[in-house]
C-alpha cells in the first residue's frame, strides 16, 4: 500500500457508535420503554388494587420491590434516552459516556426469595423481565463503551487494582 493511500484513508468506524445506531439498540429501546410505561400502568391501576388486599408482610414487600423496580427502570430509561440521542446525532458517544456515569446499572440486586414470593405475580414477572433488560442493557453497554485494544489508555497497575477492589465491593470510592 503507498503511502499516499495510507494518509488519505478513513478513520475506523467506531463499532460503539455503529451499535448505538443499530437495529437492535432501536428493539432494546422500544422494549425498555414499553416496559417501563407497563410497569406503571400496573403500579397505579392494578397493582395498587392487589397491594391493598395483602398481608402486613407481603404489603412491606410490595413496597420496597415496586420501589426497586421503579428505579431500576428509570437507571434504564436514562441509558437508553441518552444512548437514543447519540443515535439521533444529538450528542457524541464520548459525549455518552461521560454522561452515562451518573446513571447506576448496578450488578447487585438483593432479593429476598421469601419476600418475592409472597408478592403478587404479575409483580414477579414485571420484575423479572426488568431484570432481563437491565442485563441487556449492560451487555450493550459494555460493549458500545469497551474501547478497542490500540485506543485504550495504558492502565497503571495500582489503579487497576483499586479498580478491582470496587467492582469486589460494589463502591464507587475508597
Amino acid at each position: 500500500m503507498s503511502e499516499q493511500s495510507m494518509v488519505n484513508s478513513p478513520a475506523p468506524v467506531s463499532f460503539g457508535e455503529r451499535l448505538a445506531n443499530s437495529q437492535a439498540f432501536s428493539l432494546l429501546f422500544r422494549d425498555g420503554m414499553a416496559l417501563v410505561e407497563e410497569t406503571a400502568t400496573y403500579l397505579d391501576g392494578p397493582g395498587r388494587a392487589e397491594s391493598k388486599d395483602l398481608s402486613r408482610a407481603a404489603a412491606l414487600a410490595y413496597a420496597t420491590e415496586s420501589m426497586r423496580l421503579t428505579t431500576r427502570l428509570m437507571q434504564i430509561a436514562s441509558w437508553l434516552l441518552l444512548h437514543r440521542a447519540v443515535k439521533e446525532g444529538e450528542m457524541s458517544l464520548a459525549q455518552a459516556n461521560k454522561e452515562k456515569t451518573k446513571v447506576k446499572l448496578s450488578t447487585m440486586d438483593n432479593h429476598d426469595p421469601n419476600n418475592m414470593a409472597i408478592l403478587p405475580a404479575r409483580l414477579r414477572d414485571l420484575i423479572d423481565r426488568a431484570q432481563k433488560l437491565k442485563m441487556q442493557v449492560r451487555r450493550l453497554d459494555t460493549t458500545i463503551h469497551t474501547l478497542p485494544a490500540e485506543q485504550a489508555p495504558s492502565i497503571n497497575p495500582v489503579e487497576h487494582q483499586l479498580g478491582l477492589l470496587k467492582a469486589a465491593f460494589n463502591q464507587d470510592s475508597f
